[in-house]
């Protein structure tokens, strides 16, 4: 099984799946493994759809963007990390 590259992401569902997602790789930096972020989403999926939903450190933005992928309204990212956070941006 091939690894991404250190700084990438990948959209596990919604709109967006499969998309790959720069992020800052640093500073402690670890975005939720895809797994995880599955079965968070399979519990969460009866109440995603126009959510509002809040990233704090958000660091990779993975949480966030997969919410928004899947169908949530709104979602706030709380980063203090400037590198991270215009990371995110871009994503967007």
């Amino acid at each position: 099984m091939s690894r991404r590259p250190l700084g990438k992401l990948r959209i596990i569902g919604g709109q967006w799946r499969s998309r790959i997602v720069d992020f800052v790789d640093g500073d402690g930096v670890r975005p939720t493994p895809d797994r995880v972020r599955q079965t968070l989403y399979d519990w969460l999926a009866p109440h995603i759809e126009g959510a509002e939903v809040l990233d704090l450190f958000a660091g990779s933005g993975a949480l966030g963007l997969e919410a928004l992928s899947r169908g949530a309204a709104f979602v706030s990212f709380c980063e203090r990390g400037a590198e991270q956070a215009q990371a995110i941006r871009e994503a967007l």
